[in-house]
C-alpha cells in the first residue's frame, strides 16, 4: 500500500512541477524550467526508494552496460552501407516507376484510351 502512495506523490510531483511551468509564464524561462526539474526530481527521489523505482534503476545500469559492450560501426562502414542503402532506395523508385507506368498503360488500354 505505501508503495502505491509513494507511486502517487511521485506522478503529484511532476503534475506540479508541469503545472508550476504554465503557471510561472511571465516569469523567466530558467524558473520555470527549474520548477519542471525541481518537480522530476523529487519524483524520482521518491520513485528509488519503492521496489518498483530500485528495479527501474537496476534495469537502466544495466542496460547502460551492455550499451558500452555494443561493437559500434567505423565511419568507412557507416558511409558504404548508407550508400548501399542509398542505391537500393533508388533503383526500387525506378522499378516502382516502371510498374505504375506499365500499369497505367494497362489499364487505359482496357478502357479503350490508348
Amino acid at each position: 500500500m505505501t508503495e502505491k502512495i509513494k507511486l502517487a506523490l511521485a506522478l503529484l510531483l511532476v503534475a506540479a512541477g508541469l503545472g508550476a511551468f504554465y503557471l510561472l509564464a511571465e516569469h523567466a524561462m530558467v524558473l520555470r524550467v527549474l520548477a519542471v526539474l525541481v518537480g522530476i526530481g523529487a519524483a524520482v527521489a521518491i520513485m528509488l526508494t519503492t521496489s518498483m523505482g530500485q528495479a527501474a534503476f537496476a534495469f537502466s545500469r544495466e542496460a547502460l552496460a551492455e550499451a558500452r559492450k555494443v561493437v559500434w560501426p567505423t565511419r568507412k562502414e557507416t558511409i558504404q552501407t548508407t550508400a548501399a542503402v542509398f542505391a537500393l532506395v533508388v533503383v526500387m523508385g525506378i522499378f516502382l516507376w516502371i510498374v505504375d507506368a506499365a500499369l497505367l498503360w494497362g489499364v487505359q488500354f482496357l478502357m479503350g484510351r490508348s
